[in-house]
């Protein structure tokens, strides 16, 4: 019996000049999940902040009844690029194994609002992801990759200004991407 059956990883940058920017999508997805689940508050832990609790996954059979799992939602308060420091610890106490984490992160190689899931494969130059891959000595965990968009540049520090400045989408056009890649997660546990 393990602590948690699945850990769910929002990526994203602590500080509230980080709301609503596009590299903090995963936070916002995070968030998301713990308020449809109805989980309590995260508390910090984890050099995060962490919160779990039991969950009923429709197993998507019409026949079967929901799948009872207990879930833990983590928020690296290291900053995105140290995100490893706060997911191998969380990893290691709770005894989750690589192939059921779930890492939600912003995808500037995607357009906007397109969603794509996969398990292990190259991280793209994504230091967050680097940053976990080295914690957890494997790339086999699963990611929600949320398309943000590019910038019409290649320029390192204009790239960096478009995913840390606030989303250039109206807000329901960001909530809608939020909603869905939250969906994408719900999908991966079931």
């Amino acid at each position: 019996m393990t602590p948690v059956d699945w850990l769910v990883v929002g990526l994203g940058n602590p500080g509230a000049q980080y709301d609503g920017t596009p590299h903090n999508v995963g936070f916002a997805v995070a968030e998301r999940l713990i308020q449809r689940w109805s989980l309590p508050k995260p508390k910090a832990k984890y050099r995060g902040l962490f919160v779990d609790g039991p969950l009923a996954v429709d197993p998507g059979a019409p026949t079967g009844p929901p799948t009872r799992l207990r879930v833990g939602v983590l928020m690296p308060q290291t900053f995105m690029n140290d995100a490893g420091r706060s997911v191998g610890p969380a990893r290691g106490e709770l005894r989750v194994e690589p192939d059921h984490i779930i890492v939600v992160h912003d995808e500037i190689d995607l357009p906007f609002a397109e969603i794509r899931t996969r398990l292990g494969g190259g991280l793209a130059g994504h230091n967050g992801l680097k940053s976990i891959k080295a914690a957890l000595g494997t790339a086999d965990f699963h990611r929600v990759r949320v398309g943000v968009g590019r910038p019409p540049t290649t320029d390192p520090e204009l790239v960096a200004a478009y995913v840390l400045g606030k989303f250039k989408q109206p807000r329901s056009d960001v909530d809608a991407l939020v909603d869905s890649a939250a969906d994408h997660v719900v999908r991966l546990l079931s």
